[in-house]
């Protein structure tokens, strides 16, 4: 049955109305991937080399021991990021003779075709040759090459499982970023635990004491079995809705109800950001940006200038990597609003309430940093309302203009959809724009007039709010139909 989902697989993409379109990105894919993997096998010939120059250690497997749990955290990360969930039309086969168990197999198996799967056979595999087999022979080897494998296989199927458990619910992948987060923390800048010496020991021994690779091995087994069972009691789809019924949905905000009209257009693109791929990225990429003032704040290398951007930045992520694709997240139903009853005015009235809302909330979360200094928040509340007041508008005005389709259903890594010139220049103006008002003045030794300024011109443009929107009704109007003649096109 492998070999007969294989044929399938190259059916359907064969004939499948965009076949020129992929090719082309899997080719352009293909070559980024020979590039990274050139000069990976390039760093994993030197690796000996390397750690020998750069670490205390005189062992260099010991040496590379101590890194590799920190190897295969990065490694989950970028997974969780990058890495596309296995996909198979499963509903075609559910009426024939076939066993679930085959179908689910395929899927979990089909994951490991996964170019991160690579990567440990190309960084490893010149260390393991040069270095531990001369040294240790072949079994330390091969014990040591199973432990590598083993925890790559471990990363696998544990990022896919959170990512199917976010299917369901959004909150488990902000919960998987921030502990991610704080456990990093707890170990370079709190030292309060440590992951170098665990790994150390643990890599150190692989090749005095292979026992110790039947350790990965029973976890990479243990998470195979577990991702198997959760698909196999989701493989129905009145399955996965099933569990819903119990309790209320997370979308399902009261405090909405007190804006009306406007409120219900909010509280369902919530619902279309947690349901879908795509727009729920561009919500957990916000959460994990909320970190990015440690990088600044905690090297005083970087000036004052900085401060500005990572206030822009960490207050307005949300409004820069949501807004610059509106309203293409609405492109499957646009038709569909402007044949409805809905007012367009409402409709960018929720816009507005929706950025404002999570600004609001991001800016909350970045009180916090008053630990490296009180200006930082002075400066966070500036470019706060620069961000509900200037770039929202900028956003919005920029939306009018884009007509690229936007499929929800597929994931952000590696996903140009609803790319165009729209999205390449907005982003000048939302990020330049600040230093406008602020280079000058602060050349002049007069930064804090210029946070002035810059958070009294947000002010001014959520004061005008309304005069704002009549503008931006009236330049929709005018550009609707070629708005929705671009969404159609698939």
């Amino acid at each position: 049955m492998t070999t007969s989902f294989i044929q399938h697989e190259f059916k359907a993409f064969w004939r499948s109305k965009n076949t020129g379109k992929a090719i082309a990105v899997r080719v352009i894919l293909g070559l980024f991937i020979l590039y990274f993997a050139a000069c990976i096998g390039f760093v994993a010939y030197h690796l000996d080399n390397i750690l020998k120059k750069t670490s205390d250690e005189p062992n260099t497997v010991i040496a590379l021991g101590g890194l590799m749990f920190y190897y295969y955290i990065f490694d989950l990360l970028m997974r969780f990021q990058l890495q596309e969930l296995p996909t198979l039309r499963v509903q075609p086969y559910l009426h024939l003779p076939i066993k679930k168990n085959t179908l689910i197999r395929y899927l979990s198996l089909a994951s490991l075709r996964s170019f991160f799967n690579l990567w440990p056979f190309i960084l490893f595999t010149p260390f393991i040759f040069k270095v531990i087999v001369p040294q240790y022979g072949a079994i330390a080897a091969l014990t040591f090459f199973i432990a590598v494998i083993s925890f790559a296989t471990f990363n696998n199927y544990l990022s896919l499982y959170i990512k199917r458990k976010s299917n369901l619910n959004g909150w488990v992948s902000v919960g998987f970023g921030i502990g991610l987060a704080l456990l990093m923390l707890s170990d370079f800048k709190f030292h309060i635990i440590s992951f170098r010496e665990p790994s150390k020991w643990f890599f150190g021994h692989l090749t005095t004491q292979p026992i110790l690779a039947l350790l990965p091995l029973a976890l990479g087994t243990l998470v195979y079995y577990v991702n198997f069972m959760y698909l196999k009691g989701n493989l129905y789809l009145e399955e996965l809705g099933s569990r819903k019924e119990s309790y209320k949905s997370s979308t399902e905000f009261p405090l909405l109800n007190y804006f009306g009209k406007v409120g219900d257009l909010v509280g369902n693109e919530i619902k279309l950001i947690f349901r879908n791929k795509r727009p729920r990225s561009a919500l957990v990429m916000t959460v994990m940006f909320l970190l990015y003032g440690l990088l600044f704040y905690t090297n005083k290398h970087y000036g004052e200038g900085w401060k500005v951007f990572c206030g822009t930045f960490m207050t307005g992520v949300f409004i820069i990597n949501y807004g610059q694709f509106m309203f293409g997240w609405q492109a499957g139903h646009f038709d569909g609003i402007l044949v409805s009853k809905i007012n367009f005015r409402d409709f960018l009235r929720a816009k507005y309430l929706l950025f404002t809302a999570v600004s609001t909330v991001a800016f909350i979360l970045t009180i916090p940093y008053a630990y490296f200094g009180w200006h930082i928040i002075a400066v966070h509340f500036a470019m706060f309302l620069w961000n509900i007041g200037v770039n929202t508008t900028i956003v919005l005005f920029f939306a009018n203009r884009n007509n690229k389709r936007i499929d929800l259903s597929k994931g952000a890594s590696f996903n140009w959809e609803g790319v165009g010139a729209t999205q390449l220049l907005i982003g000048f103006p939302l990020l330049l724009f600040p230093y406008l008002i602020y280079a000058p003045l602060a050349w002049f030794n007069h930064p804090d007039i210029a946070l002035v300024i810059l958070g009294a011109v947000g002010l001014l443009f959520v004061t005008i709010r309304g005069s704002l929107i009549v503008k931006l009704e009236e330049d929709f109007q005018q550009k609707r139909y070629t708005i929705a003649e671009g969404f159609r096109n698939k």
